[in-house]
C-alpha cells in the first residue's frame, strides 16, 4: 500500500490564562483539556466527570411526550406494536432496546429489520403491508424513517399510526407521521443534535419512565453505548455521558447476549473501553446485516438463555471473518480498476457486479484511507447499482449527492458517509457531475491527510502515571479522539514485521536511556527502509498479551528524523 505523505499539526501551547485555570492537573492533561476546548476548571471538571453542561439530560427532543402517550394508549388497548429498525449496529441495538422495554411494560411487540439486499434501507411499502396483515396498529421506527414520505403514506392509508425516531437529516418535507422525534428537525430546540439513532430512541424510553414509575430507562444504557460508538457519532456532550454510563454498566454485564458476544470477541468486561466497542463488538453486530440478516444480531441481543446466545455469538464471529475476507477482495479488485485508469480521479468510483453490497461501505473507507479521496463503491446489478460513499474533511458527500438528485433513485446519509441507488444508464453522467463538483470543492494537488497531535513528549514521559490520566478522557472516539503525541529523533532499537502477511511493523524505540515497545499497523512496508532515527506520531496505550500488560506506542505515522 502506498504511504501517503501526511501533514502533522501539533496543537499550540495552552494559554497562560488556561494554565492558571487548570492548575492542579498534570501539565500534559492540562494541554489535552485545552486542545479539546476545556479552558476553565469547571469545564474541565464537567468533562472529566462526564457531567452534563446543559439541560439536555432533563429535557426531551420534540415529540417524546406525545409518543409516550401514544405508546401508553397502545399498551392499554393491547395493540400490536412493530419496532422497525435499521440493519446496522445503531438500528439493531435501538430495536432490541425498544422491543425489550415495551415488552417489559406488557406490550405485544414485533421487531422488524429489513434485509439489506432484498429490501434496502429504511421503511418499505411491502414490509408495511406485511406488518399490517399481522395486525400491527402502531409502527415505531429506529434510526430510519425521516425521509419515508411514501411509505408512511402507505401505512396511514391502511389505518396504521407511526412514531418515527431518527437522527438523520430530514428532507425538505417531513413524512405525515403521527409523531416525529428527531433532534435535527429545524423546529426542535433540543440542544443535543448529534444523538445516535439508539440515543434518540433512549430519550423516548426516558419519556415513558415518567408514566411508569417502576420502569428504568437506564437499564438499557449498555445498548445505547454500543449503538452510539458503533455509529461514529461524536463522543461529546450527551453522547459522552450516555456512553460513559453505558460502559460502566457493561463492566458488570447483565445482558446475556452482550456477555456472549464479548466472549467470542476476546473482550474482558473489566477492561472495556469505547475502542473495544468500535473495533470488536460493533463490527460483529454489523456483520450480521452486512453478510446475512441482521435478525441474527437482534436475536442475540434479545435472547436471555446462554444455551442460545453462545451459538448466536459464534455465528456473528463467523460472519465477521467472512466480512473481513470479502472486504479485502473488493479493495484489491477496486485498486486494479483505479490503477488501470492511470491518474487517480478526484473522486474514486468503483462499481462491479461481484462487489458485495453489504461491505461496499467498508471497502470505500479503506480506499479513502489509502488515497485520501472521496470514494464511492457499489454493487452493479442488471439495471441498478447500490453504492456506499465515504468522504474526506474537504468534501461534504451528502451535499454533493443532493446536487445529483435528478440522477438518483434514492439517497441519504451524512457529510462523511452516505449511500444511494442509481440506474446504470445514469452512471456516466453521475460520475462526470460528481467529478466536476469535487474539482470545485478542492484542489487534488493540495490534498494531504492531516494528523493532529496534542503535544510533543519525551519517551521518559510515557509511563503508567500518564496512562492513568489518559483513562480520564474515556470514552474516546469520533469527536473526542484519543490523545496523540509526537516524539522527535528516537532511535529504532529493533524492528520486525508481524501479522498474517507481514503487513504490520513491531518496534522497540529508545532515546538512549528509556526503551519502549511500539506497533505500527499496516506499515510493514517500512521494514528494511527505516532510518536509524525517526519521528513518531502515536497514541499511548496498554497492551495485554497472554495475561501480561505492557505499555506501548500505537504509531499512526513515521517520518525520517
Amino acid at each position: 500500500m502506498t504511504r501517503l505523505n501526511k501533514r502533522w499539526q501539533i496543537a499550540p501551547k495552552l494559554s497562560p490564562a488556561a494554565e492558571q485555570e487548570l492548575h492542579g492537573y498534570p501539565p500534559l492533561l492540562q494541554q489535552i483539556l485545552y486542545n479539546r476546548g476545556y479552558a476553565t476548571r469547571e469545564e474541565a471538571r464537567l468533562f472529566l466527570e462526564a457531567h452534563p453542561t446543559d439541560k439536555s439530560h432533563i429535557s426531551y427532543p420534540l415529540g417524546v411526550k406525545e409518543a409516550a402517550k401514544r405508546i401508553d394508549a397502545a399498551l392499554n388497548a393491547n395493540e400490536i406494536i412493530a419496532i422497525y429498525g435499521d440493519y446496522d449496529a445503531d438500528g439493531v441495538t435501538g430495536t432490541a432496546m425498544l422491543t425489550s422495554a415495551i415488552r417489559s411494560l406488557g406490550g405485544t411487540v414485533i421487531p422488524y429489520i429489513p434485509d439489506r439486499v432484498a429490501e434496502g434501507y429504511g421503511l418499505n411499502h411491502k414490509a408495511i403491508e406485511e406488518l399490517h396483515a399481522q395486525g400491527v396498529g402502531l409502527v415505531i421506527s429506529v434510526d430510519c424513517g425521516i425521509r419515508a414520505l411514501g411509505e408512511v403514506q402507505t401505512g396511514k392509508a391502511l389505518g396504521m399510526d407511526f412514531i418515527l425516531t431518527d437522527h438523520h437529516h430530514p428532507g425538505p418535507q417531513l413524512p405525515a407521521a403521527d409523531v416525529i422525534i428527531n433532534p435535527k428537525r429545524e423546529d426542535d430546540p433540543y440542544p443535543e443534535k448529534d444523538l445516535a439513532g439508539v440515543g434518540v430512541a433512549y430519550k423516548l424510553l426516558v419519556g415513558l419512565s415518567e408514566t411508569h414509575p417502576h420502569f428504568q430507562a437506564d437499564d438499557y444504557l449498555d445498548l445505547v453505548a454500543v449503538g452510539t460508538v458503533a455509529d461514529l457519532v461524536p463522543l461529546t456532550g450527551e453522547n459522552r455521558i450516555l456512553v460513559r454510563r453505558g460502559l460502566q454498566q457493561m463492566t458488570n454485564p447483565h445482558r446475556q447476549g452482550l456477555m456472549s458476544l464479548m466472549g467470542v470477541a476476546g473482550v474482558k468486561p473489566d477492561n472495556l473501553t469505547a475502542t473495544h466497542i468500535g473495533f470488536q463488538i460493533g463490527p460483529r453486530i454489523n456483520a450480521a446485516g452486512r453478510m446475512s440478516s441482521a435478525s441474527t444480531a437482534l436475536e442475540l441481543l434479545l435472547e436471555k438463555n446462554i444455551q442460545r446466545t453462545g451459538p448466536l455469538a459464534q455465528e456473528l464471529e463467523i460472519l465477521n471473518r467472512k466480512r473481513r475476507k470479502i472486504t479485502q477482495e473488493i479493495r484489491e479488485q477496486a485498486n486494479k480498476m483505479i490503477t488501470a485508469k492511470g491518474e487517480v480521479a478526484p473522486i474514486i468510483c468503483a462499481f462491479h457486479p461481484d462487489f458485495h453490497q453489504g461491505v461496499v461501505g467498508l471497502a470505500a473507507s479503506s480506499l479513502v484511507e489509502q488515497y485520501y479521496r472521496p470514494a464511492i463503491v457499489g454493487e452493479q446489478k442488471e439495471e441498478f447499482t447500490t453504492a456506499s460513499c465515504r468522504s474526506i474533511a474537504e468534501f461534504n458527500i451528502i451535499e454533493a449527492l443532493d446536487k445529483c438528485e435528478d440522477l438518483l433513485e434514492q439517497h441519504g446519509g451524512h457529510a462523511a458517509a452516505a449511500g444511494f441507488t442509481i440506474s446504470n444508464a445514469n452512471i456516466p453522467a453521475f460520475i462526470d457531475r460528481m467529478t466536476q463538483i469535487a474539482r470545485q470543492e478542492f484542489d487534488v494537488t493540495q490534498l494531504r491527510p492531516t494528523l493532529y497531535a496534542d503535544a510533543v513528549v519525551q519517551i521518559a514521559d510515557l509511563n503508567s502515571e500518564l496512562m492513568g490520566y489518559l483513562g480520564w478522557l474515556q470514552p474516546t472516539g469520533y469527536g473526542n479522539p484519543q490523545a496523540k503525541f509526537v516524539c522527535y529523533g528516537v532511535k529504532v532499537a529493533s524492528s520486525r514485521v508481524v501479522g498474517k502477511n507481514g503487513e504490520h511493523l513491531k518496534l522497540k524505540v529508545t532515546d538512549g536511556r528509556f526503551t519502549i515497545d511500539a506497533i505500527a499497523f499496516r506499515q510493514g512496508a517500512w521494514i528494511g527502509k527505516l532510518p536509524s532515527e525517526v519521528n513518531l506520531l502515536f497514541t499511548f496505550e496498554e497492551n495485554e498479551f497472554r495475561g501480561r500488560k505492557t505499555l506501548q506506542l500505537n504509531i499512526a505515522d513515521i517520518k525520517a528524523s
